[in-house]
């Protein structure tokens, strides 16, 4: 039976819709989950107050004023009152401001400590992955050193031995608390590359090393990392925000930061449990976005999972 143009022409377009993108299937996938759109708009609520943080707030995060603080008793913390939506803290600051600004100070320890272990793991996963011998040895005994101890215990380590505890020491300890985790990704990843046909051709026509690994191996094998950092940022703010709850963080009592607003709060429980509440409830709401929004880009990259 002879084929007509028509019938050529579709086949042509079937074969180009199946064959679409990793990148474009992936997004569709993700529009349609309703838990990726949950942890999106969860993370584009907390990004968006983050960046704007000094414009929403009416007031500084220090600033103290007469009319809470007249009010302010051992028993009694002024609540919701007009000019203040969140009423007052344990030392008469706007805590609708301190609340605000806060975000901020969150959104740049997690950010960082993330970008900063994910330089560093990649680095390590590279040379490791795509080298092998007596550096893959040498860097994975080194990052199962790190992997052995509990990510929290090794963050309050690395930050107990600071002289004077501050944010960047908290930065510090959380990036190093991700690197084995991007390290032990990427090299797994690496070394899936190192036999692909791609590399071994690359190779064979006598491209250099550094050529293959720079250009053939790490970009395709970048992309699980990638998604890894969606989910350590997560983890990097809750680890900050119980670094500064165990007093390891930025000593100054005027900063806003959920951590130590959390930590502060602690002695006037039975005042104002609203001083509590709101940090913690803001500090899981934001790791639980990224988390959903991580666990749902990784389903939807997973070519396992496409149909």
């Amino acid at each position: 039976m002879t084929t007509t143009w028509a019938q050529r022409r579709k086949g042509r377009i079937d074969d180009l819709s199946a064959g679409r993108s990793l990148t474009a299937e992936a997004l569709r996938r993700l529009r349609r989950n309703p838990v990726a759109i949950t942890g999106a708009v969860l993370v584009g609520a907390f990004v968006l107050v983050a960046v704007f943080a000094p414009v929403l707030a009416p007031h500084g995060a220090a600033e103290s004023f007469p009319a809470l603080r007249e009010n302010l008793r051992p028993d009694t913390i002024p609540g919701p009152q007009p000019g203040f939506p969140l009423g007052s803290d344990q030392n008469g600051r706007d805590f609708f401001s301190r609340m605000l600004l806060a975000s901020q100070q969150t959104l740049f320890v997690g950010v960082f400590a993330t970008v900063i272990g994910l330089v560093v793991g990649v680095v390590i996963g590279t040379v490791a992955g795509a080298f092998g011998g007596w550096a893959d040895t040498l860097l994975m005994r080194f990052v199962d050193v790190l992997l052995s101890v509990p990510s929290l215990l090794l963050a309050i380590s690395i930050a107990a031995l600071a002289a004077r505890p501050s944010q960047t020491t908290v930065i510090i300890a959380v990036a190093i608390v991700s690197v084995p985790i991007f390290a032990r990704l990427l090299r797994g990843s690496m070394l899936a590359q190192r036999e692909s046909d791609h590399v071994v051709a690359a190779t064979a026509l006598g491209v250099k090393r550094p050529a293959v690994v720079l250009r053939h191996m790490l970009p395709n094998a970048i992309g699980p990392v990638i998604v890894q950092a969606t989910l350590t940022l997560a983890a990097s703010i809750l680890d900050a925000a119980a670094l500064s709850f165990l007093g390891l963080g930025d000593a100054d009592p005027g900063r806003a930061e959920w951590g130590l607003m959390l930590a502060q709060a602690q002695t006037y429980l039975d005042v104002r449990p609203a001083l509590a509440f709101y940090p913690a409830v803001a500090i899981v709401a934001v790791a639980l976005g990224f988390t959903l929004l991580g666990e749902s880009l990784r389903e939807a990259l997973d070519p396992k999972g496409r149909r």
